[in-house]
């Protein structure tokens, strides 16, 4: 990312349903453990993150790491976040979800998840957060996933885990993407950069 001047590694993981649970994030453990083996990567300074279903998998890896690896994420980049698949949509908000919606959300967890245990494969439904990477989490109030996220930046505080919260009024889900250019898609933009580099500062800290 130029901004930041940071390298930034995308995962081609494999998607679901051909390829469901743990398959596509067993991808991104693989690749986050390459990554810190390469010689040219300082391995304590790696950010994890990505949105929607990205999101999501970035959450899981985050616990995934906790348990299992010496990688340790100096921060979760989560934007807008499917992390909860017992999503059910409000009725006052239900007509503003544009691109996702409840349906959609259904079908896409069943997919991704089959027979597996909610409470290993679905971040929100984990049932400890302790110990997980700092966490920077950004949604529109008119995202189908407005309301786990607050939950789960809750459950993260809770849990003793920083997390920074940031609420965009009016927004629907993938806004950023739909209008990248628009004032609230670049600010929505400039606050993950903001947080990633001061993740990356603290990281380098005495």
């Amino acid at each position: 990312m130029n901004k930041l001047g940071i390298v930034v590694v995308a995962v081609d993981y494999r998607l679901a349903p051909e390829h469901p649970y743990p398959t596509p994030l067993d991808d991104c453990y693989s690749a986050l453990t390459w990554l810190a083996d390469r010689p040219e990567i300082d391995s304590t300074r790696i950010a994890i993150g990505g949105a929607s279903a990205g999101g999501g998998l970035a959450a899981a890896l985050a616990l995934l790491v906790r348990d299992r690896s010496s990688v340790t994420p100096v921060l979760q980049l989560l934007a807008y976040p499917m992390i909860d698949n017992r999503t059910v949509a409000h009725s006052d908000t239900a007509a503003y979800h544009r691109l996702w919606n409840e349906r959609s959300n259904t079908w896409a967890w069943s997919c991704y998840l089959r027979d597996a245990d909610p409470y290993e494969a679905v971040p929100a439904q984990h049932p400890s957060l302790t110990g997980v990477a700092p966490a920077w989490i950004g949604v529109g109030t008119y995202d189908l996933f407005h309301d786990e996220n607050l939950a789960y930046a809750q459950r993260l505080t809770a849990a003793g885990v920083a997390c920074d919260l940031e609420i965009v009024p009016g927004a629907f889900h993938g806004f950023d993407i739909v209008t990248p250019t628009a004032p609230v898609s670049r600010s929505f933009f400039a606050s993950q950069c903001e947080k990633l580099a001061t993740a990356f500062d603290a990281s380098t800290a005495p």
